[in-house]
């Protein structure tokens, strides 16, 4: 049991000893892309092979979670400790077993495995929510701990009251990650001054966008950092349970947390009393099944309370009436991730990184017509044409940028000539997108906008919980009249109707699912109007 913050310190200390008389680790990614290409199976077979070589007092072999360049997977890392360097190597199988065996014997790189190290894939990063992915092993609280883990949480509960907590978040100007962005302190802060028995910290985990794994990846990589920011969440606002609300689709994310929610009750860093600080709290997992519209905030918290996933009216917020009617704090997975580097290195720190609006990283999973497929965490601020053509290598060869799709089906497509536009939340809405959760869609000019507009039209029609009728009506009018745009049989007066309906969609849907699902067709026909009048008949 870990009864202070001396004790947390003295096993960090024993933890970083006992790995200095391993002189090397191999890191074996066991993400979910690297699982489905068989990396535990690798993982199993470099065990063995270390153990019979004899090289295992030398060497440890570890799971460890997503190294971010997906497109080049299974990537596994060759981490000298008396160097402290890392040799990354990629696409490596099961037959690559004995490969390794002759670089730690010879000390030589396999060199047509080895991955360039020094490509702006990875020295643009910067990485504070990914810190440990690709380093400490998801499944040992022991390995999380020797890398600071649970630091911030037991230095908050010796030395800061729960308002100086609230006090570091707020200087440091955190926005909520999910995609609203609002100020993660103040979130905060209105909780902490409700007067409730009881209070809730939900994380939200159920990440459903198209093209987006930023969370999946964060859960399966660093799964105890999660649990480190909801508990100093519970500490600044007042509140003893959490819940991580997580789609079941996510199996290995689920098991990740499952045993990490284990490893920390068995230490004391959940439960009563914890670090006899007078404090209490625990979390559980809530598994969602996998309907879009349970992002929502009062359709996720129905769902916990074991209710049809609808929202509801607001107000009231959920800072007043959430969990069972409680004060209750809900963020997503990618702001949890950043609560314990800010506490561990102050609010300063991080205000320092980013812009002044849009403090901080932003991590993006970056797909579709792009070389670097994969996870990236990047300074706010950095331009869309930085992210796609230097961290993300550009398009395959011969292949034109045509548009990005930022936020998901709330979001928009924007054009090649906006690529200079900063990373940021005002600069991406005053375009006609949004920040999102992270998924970005590259398309090269291949990609027909109103077929793209349709398809996110048809994603809303098909999630929408059909509890208001703008929502319910409107999404599947809006697909029946951009099919006759793909189909070249619209007339003007449909293009118009269009318009009209997006905005009328818009403005009287209840919740943001039906708000915000006419921003992929209304940015596509701002930047891409031809396509639509070349679907009109007679034009």
């Amino acid at each position: 049991m870990l009864d202070s913050l001396e004790d947390l310190k003295k096993l960090a200390q024993e933890k970083r000893d006992l790995k200095r008389n391993s002189h090397e680790e191999l890191r074996v990614c066991v993400g979910s892309g690297c699982c489905s290409l068989g990396s535990e199976e690798l993982l199993k077979d470099l065990k063995k092979e270390i153990k019979d070589n004899g090289l295992d007092e030398r060497c440890k072999v570890k799971g460890v979670g997503c190294n971010g360049l997906c497109s080049e997977a299974i990537m596994v890392s060759h981490y000298h400790k008396v160097k402290d360097s890392a040799s990354i190597y990629s696409k490596i199988s099961a037959s690559d077993s004995n490969s390794f065996i002759e670089t730690l014997n010879k000390q030589t790189p396999i060199k047509k495995k080895k991955c360039d190290v020094t490509q702006s894939f990875f020295t643009r990063q910067k990485k504070i929510v990914l810190e440990n992915a690709g380093i400490v092993d998801p499944d040992d609280i022991d390995d999380y701990i020797a890398y600071d883990g649970y630091l911030g949480l037991y230095t908050a509960l010796e030395d800061m009251s729960p308002q100086d907590v609230i006090n570091e978040i707020k200087i440091s100007g955190l926005r909520g990650r999910g995609g609203g962005g609002y100020p993660t302190g103040l979130k905060w802060e209105t909780v902490s001054k409700v007067d409730a028995q009881q209070k809730y910290i939900i994380c939200n985990g159920d990440e459903g966008d198209p093209g987006a794994f930023m969370d999946r990846a964060i859960m399966e990589a660093d799964p105890h950092k999660i649990i480190e920011g909801m508990a100093l969440a519970g500490y600044a606002c007042g509140a003893t349970k959490g819940f991580i609300y997580v789609r079941a689709e996510y199996p290995i994310a689920v098991q990740k947390l499952n045993k990490a929610i284990k490893q920390a009750r068995k230490k004391g860093i959940l439960g009563n009393q914890i670090a006899d600080s007078g404090f209490s709290f625990d979390i559980e997992v809530r598994l969602g099944g996998g309907a879009f519209v349970c992002g929502e905030a009062t359709a996720l918290v129905a769902s916990i309370e074991g209710n049809r996933g609808n929202p509801r009216q607001k107000p009231p917020h959920l800072s007043d009436y959430g969990l069972w009617k409680s004060p209750t704090v809900l963020n997503n997975v990618e702001t949890f991730a950043n609560i314990t580097p800010i506490i561990r290195n102050g609010g300063e720190w991080f205000k320092s990184i980013g812009t002044e609006k849009s403090p901080g990283t932003k991590v993006f999973a970056l797909t579709g017509h792009i070389k670097n497929t994969g996870l990236v965490e990047v300074p706010m601020g950095i331009t869309l044409r930085e992210l796609i053509y230097d961290v993300g290598g550009g398009l395959n060869e011969g292949k034109k940028l045509k548009a990005i799709q930022t936020g998901g089906p709330s979001g928009g497509c924007i054009p090649e000539e906006l690529l200079d536009i900063p990373v940021d939340y005002e600069s991406l809405k005053s375009i006609g997108s949004i920040m999102g959760s992270g998924g970005l869609i590259v398309m090269d000019d291949s990609s027909n906008m109103v077929e793209v507009a349709r398809f996110f039209m048809e994603f809303c029609q098909s999630e929408s919980c059909g509890k208001c009728v703008p929502c319910r009506v409107g999404t599947s009018e809006l697909t029946n009249l951009l099919d006759k745009f793909i189909k070249k049989d619209a007339t003007k007066s449909d293009f118009e109707l269009l318009k009209n309906m997006c905005e009328v969609v818009q403005d009287t849907s209840l919740c943001g699912l039906g708000q915000t699902a006419p921003n992929p067709v209304l940015s596509t026909i701002k930047y891409f109007e031809e396509e639509y009048l070349e679907g009109i008949k007679d034009a």
